[in-house]
């Protein structure tokens, strides 16, 4: 594909002069401040939660099949930081969460982008 290669040719210019100092999949690229009222959700996996995760956060896993009846348990006015492995499911939870009437939901993505942004420690159980 034409546009591929020249987004690819140009993209490899710019490492190889110099050009592209930083690059970052993170949706969230600032601080996120989470207070004692946030509501921190992983949602991964029960097994990629064990394995490690933001400490405080809950888990109600996007790919359970229930994430829509899960999440309609919480409140729709609270805060939230949505975060899983590498943001691809954090960017369907929190628009999920959106259409459901959720007001104050936050993409963290990834869980080192989201450990960063909050200053939340990795915890495992």
């Amino acid at each position: 594909m034409r546009i591929r290669h020249s987004f690819t040719a140009l993209v490899t210019l710019a490492l190889v002069s110099g050009g592209l100092v930083s690059c970052t999949a993170s949706p969230q690229a600032t601080a996120i401040e989470v207070t004692e009222q946030t509501i921190v959700v992983d949602v991964r996996t029960a097994e990629e939660y064990s394995a490690g995760h933001l400490d405080g956060a809950v888990n109600v896993n996007l790919q359970s099949g229930r994430f829509e009846s899960e999440i309609a348990e919480y409140d729709p006015e609270a805060e939230y930081v949505v975060y899983c492995r590498t943001g691809s499911r954090s960017a369907q939870a929190v628009a999920t969460m959106e259409a459901a009437g959720f007001d104050d939901v936050t993409d963290a993505g990834g869980i080192d982008s989201a450990a960063s942004a909050t200053g939340l420690p990795i915890v495992t159980e």
